[in-house]
């Protein structure tokens, strides 16, 4: 099928929505690769989801568009951005290669996915054996997913699912520390407090006073103030008297 075919073929509705979505997914890739703050990344790589998703809906296929809303987006993307807070998105990048080859072998296989996607986007566009969205649902949206799913792409499938399996249990890896001291018990942290200056709750700022506000010290039965209810910084230095912080 020509370009031409494709164009002509394709509705005033899709046409917008492909340069629409189309050109804010490609950039939302490409920030997304060069974003150097990993939250960032992450919020790029949600809007290319959801431009993902107005596509298959334009395209026809509702359930592709559902999932990649609902699992890519909703579940996957905050997988992503859970991994992020276990590991810190303030760590520093170590720039030793731990596995020797590994940006070459990157590299490889990145020109071979490239190769691929031009590979499959030649046969798509000079290729005539396009079977048609009509005779590709003809007994659903679903049912046709799901024979290809389990029959002819299968070990893709299979290799997809063992890839996120290996990506979770490498994030609890790295979010694991080993504990150089022994975990404090109920009854160390009850003899901390004790042993400390204020063994009982300190007051709240505000308590019996006439403001509410943060920098007004709780009033004492005898009533006087309580510095030590106000924060270091809002404690207010009374003339000939230091304040400890």
């Amino acid at each position: 099928m020509s370009p031409d075919l494709v164009l002509a073929a394709a509705s005033t509705g899709e046409a917008v929505t492909f340069w629409v979505l189309g050109p804010l997914c490609l950039i939302a890739a490409v920030a997304m690769v060069l974003a150097r703050n990993a939250v960032h990344a992450a919020l790029f790589l949600a809007a290319v989801m959801l431009s993902l998703a107005g596509l298959y809906a334009a395209q026809d296929a509702p359930f592709l568009a559902a999932v990649q809303v609902i699992v890519y987006t909703g579940a996957i993307l905050m997988l992503f951005l859970f991994v992020l807070m276990l590991v810190g998105v303030d760590s520093s990048d170590s720039l030793v290669e731990t596995l020797r080859g590994q940006r070459v072998a990157a590299v490889v296989l990145s020109l071979g996915f490239g190769g691929l996607l031009v590979a499959a986007l030649a046969t798509a566009i000079d290729g005539d054996t396009d079977a048609g969205l009509a005779q590709a649902n003809a007994e659903g949206n679903v049912v046709g997913i799901a024979r290809l799913l389990f029959t002819k792409y299968v070990f893709a499938f299979e290799v997809t699912s063992a890839l996120l399996i290996t990506a979770a249990l490498g994030a609890m890896v790295l979010a694991h520390k080993e504990r150089l001291t022994p975990r404090p018990t109920q009854k160390d942290m009850a003899r901390a407090r004790f042993a400390g200056d204020h063994p009982w709750p300190l007051p709240g700022p505000g308590v019996f006073a006439d403001h509410d506000s943060v920098a007004t010290p709780a009033l004492l039965p005898d009533g006087s103030e309580s510095q030590d209810s106000v924060p270091a910084t809002m404690r207010q230095v009374q003339p000939g008297s230091t304040v400890q912080t």
